[in-house]
């Protein structure tokens, strides 16, 4: 499903360049789901924006579902990130203007795939049925978050990128959160790559993958 093989990322600086990935190669099997962990500053956001084309690698190959991206514009980026790829990010990212159920809808109907099953199966596992008609601002941040998670699943993508999905949030919270959200890609069926500093969150997902020196130090498998 995805596999990168020789990253490399230097961001160039006036007194110092900063290494951030180095020859990095990594492979998540279709239906998996692995957390990437590592120190403040260790390139974990940076690689997931590089994943999901939000920024480029100075060398290196990116393979998605197959497709080596290497070459894509912003056509095949959007095209990909419409389909194929979602995103969840710490910050919710909703759209203020839109009610909940609007939100939770957007990229299944740029994907051109409303369910409408899907999505009152979302809806329910999520505890949204009786927010549908709030907007984000009347939300906690929890709720917020289901909110983007029943929008990153709904048009049934192949892959999920997410950035510490539960930063924001309490720790029950995220607790609860974190629990709803793994089960939710698995019965999806995506793969799911997540950066989080917590090795409770971590422990949600197949495998924990810690980021060290620009590139993977180690790798468990979870029970």
């Amino acid at each position: 499903m995805l596999k990168l093989a020789s990253l490399n990322k230097t961001y160039r600086q006036p007194d110092d360049d900063v290494r951030v990935l180095h020859d990095l190669d990594f492979e998540l099997e279709a239906g998996k789901t692995a957390a990437l962990l590592g120190e403040s500053g260790s390139g974990k956001s940076t690689l997931l924006h590089l994943i999901a084309g939000l920024d480029k690698p100075d060398s290196g190959t990116i393979t998605i579902d197959g497709q080596l991206t290497s070459s894509f514009g912003e056509s095949e980026w959007n095209t990909l990130r419409r389909r194929t790829v979602s995103l969840v990010f710490q910050h919710y990212h909703l759209v203020p203007t839109l009610r909940v159920l609007d939100n939770i809808l957007l990229q299944a109907r740029l994907a051109g795939r409303l369910d409408v099953r899907r999505q009152a199966h979302l809806v329910e596992r999520l505890g949204l049925v009786g927010l549908l008609k709030r907007f984000p601002h009347q939300l906690s941040g929890g709720q917020q978050q289901r909110v983007a998670i029943a929008r990153a699943l709904m048009h049934q993508p192949r892959l999920v990128l997410a950035d510490e999905p539960t930063g924001n949030l309490d720790e029950s919270t995220s607790r609860g959160v974190m629990k709803l959200f793994a089960e939710l890609v698995k019965d999806t069926g995506s793969s799911l790559l997540m950066v989080t500093h917590s090795q409770q969150m971590a422990s949600y997902l197949d495998s924990r993958w810690v980021l060290h020196d620009g590139r993977i130090s180690d790798v468990t498998t979870n029970a």
